[in-house]
């Protein structure tokens, strides 16, 4: 192969992993990385709780979302769960499986990263940080990149800056304006896998508790997704895994000026059906107690008091004084519970985005540019966002891989 010079613009995930595969393919090829942080891969030290849940053995396109999910769906069928492991073990990474879930047997995200720093290292790359991209311009010859400090050219460029998500572990939303400059569209990007915020919500009161709980995102009427797990409930609103996976609804339909909310099940080992009839089973012979006292040991204390107040209860009402009428308001609050949403915790506490550059606009087998040839894009900066489990960074290595190779064997 040639040499040629690649210049990977983004020192995270995606980007170390397309520097190592780029030099990995072709020896000669000469491979710098310039990252505006202190540090490569600070953001990887955050991921799953710290631990680093790096993939998963479940990796289908049904955990991914993107308005051009097929493309997205080929790219992670030509790296999947098998090569992420194979790529990992040999940088030294022993991965452990829980249930599917894979993580460094070390359970630090910092191991994640180290391996990569030191590949990157061991090959060869050159690293710049506090490097500010600030233009990036397509020439004749290549192109020409401007920095806070000095001017670079190179023969190719791979587009690793992230998304908008965390900014202050790197991910600014630089890179869309980047992309954008060099003739690419941009989905609009919103916050995702993030905790979001009710209007005076009900269960304010609430506050700190974990619930086993359905959570359904309604917009505009209509439902656009669910997902079921811990509920946490916050002084804002909710957060918790499933409301992570439902965020990405809420999000776009607040973009786009629709009302949203979320339909809390707070029994979704029960249909409605299971749950009236529980509850009539329950009540005989604890006519005299309290309704408060009655849901002891099926909610939380702090819950109780909101799930009565939205139907219409008092606390110290006797359960042989409840109508039928009221009954049954009480089994639907406890099974449809709905909370207007006004907004998300916004980009700095969301884990990804949802958005980012169209794939239409990127050849699927090479993640090169179908607009700026030489061009290459990868990770969040791109329109695919997955659920949480390992996902993100599965579309981060898949994608990495891919255009750093692609990039190094462009002749």
């Amino acid at each position: 192969m040639k040499p040629c010079k690649i210049i990977v613009i983004g020192g995270g995930a995606s980007g170390m992993t397309a520097a190592i595969a780029a030099k990995r393919t072709n020896q000669q090829a000469k491979v710098h990385i310039l990252e505006h942080k202190d540090v490569l891969g600070k953001k990887l030290l955050s991921t799953g709780n710290g631990r680093c849940n790096f993939t998963n053995a479940v990796m289908t396109k049904e955990c991914f979302f993107s308005d051009s999910i097929d493309v997205a769906a080929h790219v992670l069928e030509r790296f999947g769960t098998e090569d992420t492991l194979r790529f990992f073990g040999e940088l030294g990474i022993l991965a452990k499986d829980r249930n599917g879930y894979f993580y460094p047997r070390s359970d630090q995200a910092a191991a994640v990263a180290d391996v990569l720093r030191i590949a990157v290292r061991q090959n060869g790359i050159t690293v710049d940080c506090n490097a500010h991209v600030q233009e990036v311009n397509r020439t004749k010859s290549g192109f020409v990149i401007k920095t806070n400090e000095r001017t670079y050219k190179c023969d190719r460029v791979i587009l690793s800056t992230g998304g908008k998500a965390a900014s202050v572990l790197g991910s600014d939303g630089s890179g869309y304006g980047l992309a954008k400059c060099l003739g690419h569209s941009i989905v609009p990007v919103v916050p995702a896998l993030v905790q979001l915020k009710a209007e005076q919500s009900p269960l304010t009161k609430a506050s700190g508790v974990r619930t086993d709980a359905k959570v359904t995102a309604v917009v505009d009427g209509r439902e656009a997704g669910f997902d079921t797990g811990e509920l946490q409930i916050t002084s804002y609103g909710i957060s918790g895994i499933p409301v992570f996976q439902i965020s990405r609804h809420i999000a776009k339909g607040l973009y786009a000026k629709k009302m949203a909310e979320v339909w809390i099940d707070f029994m979704p080992s029960m249909s409605l059906g299971e749950w009236e009839a529980f509850l009539d089973v329950r009540k005989q012979g604890k006519e005299d107690w309290t309704i408060a006292d009655f849901f002891v040991g099926i909610f939380n204390q702090k819950l109780t008091p909101c799930l009565l107040k939205c139907a219409g209860l008092r606390a110290h009402a006797l359960v042989g004084e409840i109508s039928e009428a009221q009954w049954k308001s009480l089994s639907s609050v406890c099974k449809k519970f709905s909370l207007q949403i006004i907004d998300t915790n916004g980009f700095e506490n969301a884990q990804v985005c949802a958005g980012g550059v169209c794939l239409e606009e990127i050849y699927e087998n090479t993640l090169e540019s179908r607009v700026c040839q030489g061009l290459f894009l990868t990770g969040e900066l791109l329109d695919v966002e997955g659920i949480c489990g390992g996902y993100n960074l599965q579309w981060a290595w898949a994608s990495g891989f891919i255009a750093g190779s692609s990039a190094a064997e462009q002749e």
